[in-house]
């Protein structure tokens, strides 16, 4: 087994604490890309939001993690779907059917998180305030 090639990719040959560190800024610049889309932006707005209202909200430890989980889930779901339009866009601009495909689907699976999430949110409102 030989070892990958260092100019392809220098993270594979890294270890232990020093890759720990590189994956983190590497993460953190996958963030940085994300908020330069308005859909993300949007979304980290309202984190700030709800996340502290997810605390005041829940009655229990498991209704937090719900609730704010599902806000959290919600900007994961976009970030793939980004990372989804981002590598179809490099393949080349040209319509294609499967490019199509593929963006419609990252677009359907955030559609089902917000719808998740909005479902959650309702149910815990609904059970504070209702009962």
């Amino acid at each position: 087994m030989s070892l990958p090639d260092p100019a392809v990719n220098p993270q594979k040959n890294r270890s232990g604490l020093t890759r720990l560190f590189h994956a983190t800024l590497i993460s953190v610049n996958g963030l940085r890309a994300g908020w330069g889309e308005t859909a993300f932006r949007q979304e980290v707005l309202a984190a700030i939001v709800l996340v502290p209202l997810a605390v005041w909200l829940g009655r229990t430890w498991v209704e937090v993690a719900l609730l704010a989980g599902s806000v959290v889930v919600v900007m994961i779901v976009e970030l793939l779907n980004t990372a989804v339009e981002a590598a179809i866009d490099r393949i080349g601009p040209e319509w294609h059917d499967l490019s199509k495909r593929a963006k419609d689907m990252g677009s359907a699976a955030v559609l089902l998180a917000l719808l998740l999430a909005g479902g959650i949110w309702l149910a815990a409102l609904c059970s504070r305030f209702l009962s």
